[in-house]
């Protein structure tokens, strides 16, 4: 059963900084191997560095903000549920631009549109920050719900924009 989009949210959304709590930083470093792991785990993903994923969750925040870019993660009850990442895209490949990156969510805690809340919390900092689109890959065959969730935000298919050497990928973008 999905949860009601209008109901309160029971999860917080944290903004890492510099400042962030040591304690913090390693609940988001967590979410964010788990994602790596679960990637490792596809079929296609063989290319997958996971080597390049330990550096930069070892790095965060400090591995988006150098970027141009920021990270969330999402908490309830001081629990660790879900972790979103994003960065500028240099302006030869998209100006003015974000890409979004890294969207993970537990999944005890799916179904309570903790993922569609982190995806909007990025396209909306991505509005306040002037920028003109936002875009992301995807790997519809094992990331199905989050590929459903991208295209329900209004994400469109766009051409390649990076050399993403995972199998099978879809390359998308929001216009802001």
């Amino acid at each position: 059963m999905a949860a009601d989009p209008s109901a309160p949210r029971a999860f917080d959304l944290l903004e890492l900084t510099p400042a962030t709590p040591e304690s913090t930083l390693a609940q988001a470093r967590e979410l964010l191997l788990e994602y790596g792991r679960f990637v490792v785990a596809q079929p296609g993903a063989a290319r997958f560095c996971f080597g390049s994923l330990e550096q930069e969750a070892a790095r965060l925040p400090l591995s988006f903000l150098r970027q141009g870019g920021g990270s969330l993660l999402a908490r309830a009850a001081e629990e660790p549920l879900g972790f979103v990442a994003w960065r500028a895209l240099p302006e030869s490949v998209a100006p003015r631009s974000w890409e979004l990156k890294r969207l993970w969510t537990r999944p005890a805690a799916r179904g309570l549109g903790l993922g569609r809340a982190l995806t909007q919390a990025v396209l909306d900092r991505a509005g306040t920050a002037g920028r003109y689109a936002v875009y992301l890959d995807t790997a519809p065959a094992s990331m199905a719900a989050a590929h459903r969730l991208y295209l329900q935000l209004g994400f469109e298919p766009c051409p390649p924009y990076n050399d993403n050497p995972v199998e099978g990928l879809a390359f998308l973008r929001k216009l802001l």
